[in-house]
């Protein structure tokens, strides 16, 4: 089984793009995406690779509900 966490789009350059969540930074690929992905923008990344686009606002809500299962296993999100 994969978890994959939506991750917000904070820059990019050509088919690479910087993704954040939980205040970790990384580069990832967008060449497997099948439409353009754009900076603010949510996606599901696997193996280096964002594989689906996601919602803004399903991406924050999936967010949501990720800081109350690490809540409920005693991790602060924020220091996460």
């Amino acid at each position: 089984m994969c978890v994959a966490i939506p991750s917000k789009i904070i820059s990019k350059e050509g088919l690479l793009a910087t993704i954040e969540v939980y205040g970790a930074r990384r580069q990832v690929n967008l060449m497997l995406l099948p439409e353009e992905a754009e900076i603010g923008e949510y996606v599901l990344v696997h193996a280096g690779f964002a594989i689906q686009k996601v919602d803004v606002e399903a991406g924050k809500e999936s967010l949501k509900l990720f800081d109350e299962v690490l809540k409920k296993l005693g991790v602060d999100p924020d220091n996460a």
